[in-house]
């Protein structure tokens, strides 16, 4: 039998119980209501007839007024009209003679009398016939009540029994195949490919079983046939993995070693076959090295003992995320991605880090020799430049002036290489000392003052008096607002103003140089601080070597400090950088 016919059955089953058990309902309350409008209807009316007409005749005195007698008229023929027990006709007969005698017109006052009390002896007789009656039909009607009142009860209990037993047994035929196939469902989920069902008869659900148990089948003859291709693949990624010449560590979610491959467990003094499996966290107890790679945060080499020196590392870390599967309650899965573990991979730079050494090495030496001739040809210059010598035509003047331009850029890009070399081989020396940040701003501007008086520029200082003192390298300082302060000029216009603050922020000191030029296009602001990067001119401007603001980076950093660069096309530019307030004056 289908669901849908064993349902149809269910519910009409149910609708014909509700229907039955209303009919006999109403049957029964039908029959106490016809009981209780004969009593209403028939006693109760005659009893109020002879109320109203033995009213009228005790509140009369004899003879009897015109109004009153149509008032008793009235009465007596509507009783007359509902006469409904045995004897109650000859009363009403005898009440109707009696009432003629009364409103004769002839009668003298002595039949007037006589035929009163023969009024209320009949209105007593029909009182007493109608209460009799009423007291009858009562007692009859209560039986009837009782009656109705044991079959309903009889029908409800009946009906209660009968609903109770299809409530409890019914769902069973709907529910027990479903509780069936959803344990199916969740072994299946379980892998449990052997899982079967079996149903009888040719209904929905024996078909669905039949289904069900080929899906099982075909999914059982696809694990058996694929075991051997995941594990052969598996091999193949372990060999891949144990082949590559860099260092790789794999963890699951719960931070145990999924993989480790011979070079890391070269690197790490640890045996890759014996840690598969083991709690990273445990294992980082006892290894100094491992705990130092997987909580590591900072981007620089790690310098470690390997091939028989120290070694340049660089660390990589890498999210594994795969799809998310997991049993979600009886809601809809989730596509989206889960993590499910991390890979480190350390690459061996030592090569390249030497290179870049070597490199660095060369420039300084360059530097430094280069730094001797170039010094001695501006001595020359100004040799050249004394009156005593020899005076100099305009022509000669000009290439003299051009050459000790060039010379002074030489010598500043030969003193920034070398700058540069300190703080790459981290040979940079700073000499911390308690300063005065409004001094430090002072001895810039004054380094300046010379090049700003010639271009017209005004330099204008804005700074408290009483500021808090610094702890701070005061000459590597002072180089950078002078660099700052240089680029500004070199950028701003005659008659123009470069504005010097110094102002306290919470524990900190912040110098910034303002100028008022073109300002610098939000795409290159991220990259003014690279080494050898440049902000494209459009010629005008003589550009630098691109390693001022890169060096004047390294020296803030240096320092405990934070450099940055604020600008908008057409307003100028505004670059800052804070320095933290001394411990004695943080107060």
């Amino acid at each position: 039998m289908k669901i849908k016919t064993k349902l149809r059955l269910g519910f009409g089953f149910l609708f014909i119980i509700v229907i039955l058990f209303g009919g006999i309902s109403l049957f029964y309350m039908q029959k106490i209501s016809a009981s209780s409008k004969v009593i209403l209807k028939d006693n109760y009316e005659s009893l109020r007839y002879t109320r109203e007409m033995r009213s009228i005749l005790d509140d009369h005195e004899l003879p009897l007024s015109g109004s009153a007698k149509d008032r008793l008229g009235r009465q007596l023929s509507l009783e007359e009209k509902n006469v409904t027990e045995p004897g109650e006709r000859q009363a009403v007969l005898a009440l109707s003679a009696a009432f003629r005698g009364l409103t004769e017109p002839a009668a003298n006052l002595s039949a007037r009398k006589q035929a009163l009390r023969t009024m209320h002896l009949q209105l007593r007789l029909i009182d007493e016939l109608n209460m009799r009656a009423i007291v009858r039909k009562n007692d009859r009607a209560a039986a009837s009540v009782e009656t109705a009142v044991t079959y309903l009860i009889a029908a409800a209990s009946l009906c209660f029994l009968i609903l109770f037993s299809f409530s409890v047994n019914f769902p069973g035929f709907v529910a027990n195949p479903l509780n069936e196939f959803s344990a199916a469902i969740k072994a299946i989920s379980r892998k449990n490919y052997k899982q079967r069902l079996a149903f009888r008869g040719n209904g929905e659900f024996a078909e669905l079983a039949e289904e069900f148990n080929h899906m099982a089948a075909q999914l059982n003859k696809w694990e058996n046939s694929n075991v051997a291709k995941i594990q052969s693949e598996k091999l193949r990624i372990e060999t891949i993995i144990g082949q590559m010449q860099d260092a790789i560590i794999g963890l699951n979610e719960k931070k145990e070693i999924l993989f480790l491959n011979q070079v890391a467990g070269q690197l790490l003094n640890i045996n890759e076959k014996e840690v598969i499996g083991a709690n990273a966290s445990d294992l980082m107890k006892h290894n100094d090295l491992l705990s130092s790679v997987i909580q590591s945060t900072d981007e620089k080499p790690m310098k470690i003992f390997a091939d028989g020196k120290e070694s340049y590392f660089k660390l990589e870390k890498r999210e594994i995320t795969i799809p998310n599967l997991d049993d979600q309650h009886d809601r809809a899965i989730k596509a989206a991605a889960k993590t499910a573990g991390e890979v480190y991979i350390l690459k061996n730079v030592t090569e390249y880090k030497e290179l870049d050494e070597a490199k660095t090495n060369f420039i300084a030496t360059v530097s430094h020799e280069l730094k001797t001739p170039i010094s001695s040809i501006k001595m020359s210059l100004k040799l050249l430049k004394d009156e005593r010598v020899g005076a100099m035509n305009t022509e000669q003047a000009d290439l003299i002036h051009h050459i000790e331009e060039d010379c002074g850029r030489l010598l500043k890009i030969t003193s920034e290489l070398l700058d540069l070399s300190q703080v790459e081989t981290g040979n940079l020396q700073l000499n911390f000392v308690k300063s005065d940040p409004r001094e430090i701003a002072a001895y810039a501007m004054d380094a300046v003052r010379f090049q700003a008086e010639q271009k017209t520029i005004n330099l204008e200082l804005i700074a408290a008096n009483g500021l808090a003192k610094v702890h701070a390298d005061t000459e590597k300082t002072a180089w950078v607002l002078v660099n700052f302060l240089s680029n500004a000029m070199r950028y701003s216009s005659q008659k123009s103003t470069v504005t010097v603050s110094v102002i306290r922020k919470a524990g900190n000191i912040e110098f910034s140089v303002r100028d008022f030029g073109r300002g610098i296009d939000q795409q290159y602001q991220k990259r003014l601080f690279d080494r050898y990067f440049q902000v494209p001119t459009d010629g005008n401007n003589k550009s630098g070597s691109g390693l001022g603001l890169a060096i004047s980076k390294d020296f803030i950093e240096a320092q405990g400090g934070k450099i940055w660069v604020e600008s908008e096309i057409g307003e100028g530019s505004r670059f800052c950088f804070v320095l933290p307030v001394a411990e004695d004056a943080a107060g």
